[in-house]
């Protein structure tokens, strides 16, 4: 699958810096071109002097908002991030317009965090934009979702929070949901915790991007998944995980009889990496809730038997009971077993709907210092409509 990424403020800028590092590492390491832009925009001039890897030019880092902001950002304000987004959404279409070969490119993944205010803000109009100029590509989102103590300390991070993910949930074709909080570790430099954080956000798409690119006949699997069967997986709430085992044996040439052991233990080990997938989801859900789901077998040929997919496939149907499920397998690695997966079509999510509770409570709570009235107990069906939309 090959995908446009645009990165909103800085989080989303940083996340897609990696992706674009992603993009170069698939045409090293596999010839294969899985990213076909990468874009960050931003209202504040210093981060987007602070990427590495998406292009130093204008049309790569593009500056919103100059006018309004002086280049120092909104300040939490997400509905100016979404102002300034929809005056010079102009600049981010004719950007995207220029990407080489762009007819090849399948969709689109806009990317910020829920918490800030340029990323927040412009995520959905982006999204709106796109989908208005391109109606046959798909948009996608993947939003980050704030530390714990920002949700302790900063108020107006959950009423962004609340408006960015009802505004994305409305307009994208798809939301994948990252929870920064699954990733920290305690004790370590934040640049390093950040930075580990954007690496393993990124990570599992590496296959998953891939796999359906292949033009290497060896490395193209019995089952391909592909751009179509991705796009087909995709819809509302989404998350992703990815985990992997190693392979320590190494079968002598000419070693053509599999032991019984092996067989049982490559079984075993293809069980543990989905296992590890599922527990490295990017946001912890109930995968009963999932509507569709995928998973992508990545590992030597020799250790892919139908076994071990029967084995995958059963595992995934028996916690994703209500998903329509697809699968794939990719012959690549040695010396490791990996399995990508996605849950989507989420029909709940606690977290989401804590979030949504939390900005109700917040925009309650600013009408009553206002000296406004407000209706208590609620359904949430009922005050979703109170969270205020960014389009």
């Amino acid at each position: 699958m090959k995908l446009t990424i645009i990165g909103c403020g800085q989080c989303g800028g940083r996340i897609a810096d990696e992706f674009a590092l992603l993009g170069k590492a698939t045409h090293a390491q596999r010839k294969i071109e899985a990213v076909t832009n990468v874009l960050a925009i931003n209202t504040d001039i210093a981060d987007l002097s602070g990427l590495s890897h998406i292009g130093s030019d204008y049309q790569h880092r593009i500056l919103i908002g100059s006018q309004k902001t002086g280049g120092h950002g909104v300040g939490k304000m997400n509905e100016v991030g979404a102002e300034v987004a929809r005056e010079d959404g102009d600049k981010v279409l004719e950007s995207v317009s220029q990407t080489h070969r762009f007819f090849e490119t399948d969709a689109f993944l806009v990317i910020a965090g829920a918490a800030g205010g340029t990323g927040s803000g412009a995520l959905p109009v982006i999204t709106q934009l796109l989908k208005e100029r391109y109606i046959h590509k798909p948009v996608y989102n993947l939003i980050v979702l704030p530390f714990r103590y920002e949700e302790m300390t900063e108020e107006r991070s959950i009423y962004n929070v609340g408006t960015c993910l009802k505004s994305s949930y409305l307009i994208a074709d798809a939301v994948f949901l990252v929870d920064n909080q699954r990733f920290i570790k305690k004790n370590v430099p934040i640049s390093n915790n950040l930075a580990k954080i954007n690496y393993q956000v990124v990570k599992p798409f590496y296959n998953l991007l891939c796999a359906g690119e292949e033009i290497n006949s060896k490395y193209i699997g019995s089952k391909v998944l592909d751009a179509g069967d991705i796009i087909q997986t995709l819809a509302g709430w989404s998350v992703i995980g990815y985990g992997e085992v190693k392979l320590p044996r190494i079968r002598l040439l000419g070693e053509d009889k599999i032991h019984f052991r092996d067989k049982v233990s490559g079984t075993q080990k293809g069980a543990q990496a989905m296992d590890k997938a599922i527990g490295e989801l990017s946001l912890k859900c109930n995968a009963a809730d999932a509507r569709r789901a995928l998973y992508l077998l990545t590992g030597p040929p020799e250790e892919m038997s139908m076994d071990l997919i029967n084995e995958l496939s059963s595992s995934l149907k028996n916690i994703a009971t209500e998903a329509i499920i697809r699968s794939g397998d990719y012959p690549r690695d040695k010396g490791l077993l990996s399995v990508t997966v996605v849950l989507s079509d989420l029909v709940n999510s606690r977290k989401v709907m804590g979030y949504f509770t939390k900005t109700i409570n917040y925009i309650s709570l600013t009408r009553r210092r206002r000296g406004e009235t407000e209706h208590e107990h609620r359904g949430i069906d009922e005050v979703f409509k109170d969270i205020p939309s960014l389009l």
